[in-house]
């Protein structure tokens, strides 16, 4: 055959192949290297539990063959819940590290600080542990994606709830003076309405660096109110509760899912002190009786057991770094063997009805290339003084 044939024949078969963006850093035959960083110290160190499964989870996928061939190493590295921290980390994982992307980082003021860098590098960061509603924001950060239900979502659900149930209701409102802390506010404003002054009687702020919110508690109760919405991040959670106690006041409580944990809030502060509260959730409590048979949960506690012997199983952060480390495991899968940046976000932007083992039953992970908020629903629960119990329907804000 003519050597001009062959030559033809070769350059038609180049351009029939498909054409693949290359590898991501951190990328090779057998290894794909990841990064992230958590609150192993600080205000925020009881959510490091999150990233403790998450590092035990992927270890099982190792031990198992890896995906595609290929294991998972993720760098984890202690930021303390300081965003100039998470910066500086950030930086070193991409820099010098050359991880492919970052993964699960805790907390909304520490995702929003490296947030721009990242899309400034078109670098995925994928499933940024905070629930903060901006993360839906595609159009202007199409490289950050976030994972949790949206914080504004669940105060609206919680004002719909209120309306239903105590139509003259007066609202006092406890919020980090932050980006999470703001959407409590933003959410609940959704939710009453033209009628938010007539109902949110009083508000009080906090930064995530006080020693407590005693004084806040106390004059928040002054307002006269009847209902109290706490946005609060755990160790505040449990300062509340205990503040309420000891300060003789009942009100109707509801606080952030984030801050819901039996194990990791509800005990310290004393079970006893958080009768009646309530919270929206989204994945099963493993301290609840209801889930003690469940097979998708007996196959969590098969894992802790082996993976994380020792650790108490009533913290449902545990729980959330599972469902979490499962999202990730998905999105690899689904790459297959195009791992470059833009087929890692495109995925991450392409999960249909992924029921997790952890979810409840009628919750799924939905993405799309218009659409970053991958769980939407939440259902009401309430304390019993031993596990959560689940009342009323799967909600959304749209639907609630």
């Amino acid at each position: 055959m003519d050597h001009r044939v062959w030559a033809a024949l070769a350059a038609a078969i180049v351009i029939a192949a498909p054409a693949f963006a290359e590898n991501a850093p951190g990328i090779t035959d057998s290894e794909i290297l990841i990064g992230q960083s958590a609150p192993y110290s600080g205000p925020a160190s009881l959510y490091s539990a999150n990233n403790k499964v998450e590092l035990a989870y992927l270890k099982m996928i190792n031990d198992n063959g890896g995906i595609n061939g290929r294991t998972i190493k993720l760098l984890s590295l202690d930021d303390g819940y300081n965003p100039a921290k998470t910066v500086e980390l950030t930086r070193k994982l991409i820099e010098q590290d050359h991880v492919a992307f970052i993964f699960s980082t805790i907390g909304t003021p520490t995702n929003i600080a490296i947030r721009k860098y990242l899309n400034d590098h078109k670098i995925p960061q994928l499933f940024a542990a905070s629930g903060g509603d901006f993360w839906g924001d595609y159009k202007n950060y199409p490289w950050s994606i976030g994972l949790l239900p949206s914080y504004r979502v669940e105060a609206t659900i919680y004002a719909k709830y209120i309306l239903k149930t105590e139509p003259d209701a007066k609202v006092a409102l406890i919020y980090q003076n932050d980006a999470f802390g703001k959407d409590y506010l933003g959410g609940l404003q959704d939710g009453f309405g033209a009628d938010f002054a007539k109902h949110v009687v009083k508000q009080e702020t906090y930064e995530a660096t006080d020693p407590t919110i005693d004084s806040q508690i106390v004059s928040l109760q002054g307002s006269g109110a009847t209902v109290l919405v706490s946005g609060v991040i755990g160790k505040f959670g449990a300062q509340a509760l205990r503040k309420l106690t000891d300060i003789g006041w009942h009100p109707t409580h509801f606080i952030s899912y984030v801050s819901s944990s039996v194990g990791a809030v509800l005990k310290p502060a004393g079970e006893e002190k958080a009768v009646g509260l309530i919270t929206a959730a989204y994945i099963k409590d493993p301290g609840d009786p209801h889930w003690k048979d469940d097979p998708d949960m007996n196959k969590w506690r098969a894992f802790m057991t082996k993976y994380l012997p020792g650790v108490p199983l009533t913290d449902n952060n545990y729980v959330a770094g599972y469902q979490y480390a499962q999202t990730l495991v998905q999105v690899l899968k689904q790459c297959g063997n195009d791992l470059s940046r833009e087929n890692i976000m495109r995925q991450a932007a392409n999960l249909h009805d992924v029921h997790e083992d952890v979810l409840l039953p009628g919750i799924t992970v939905n993405t799309g290339p218009t659409d970053y908020h991958p769980v939407k629903q939440m259902q009401l629960q309430r304390f019993d003084g031993k596990s959560w119990d689940l009342f009323g329907d799967v909600l959304s804000a749209a639907g609630s």
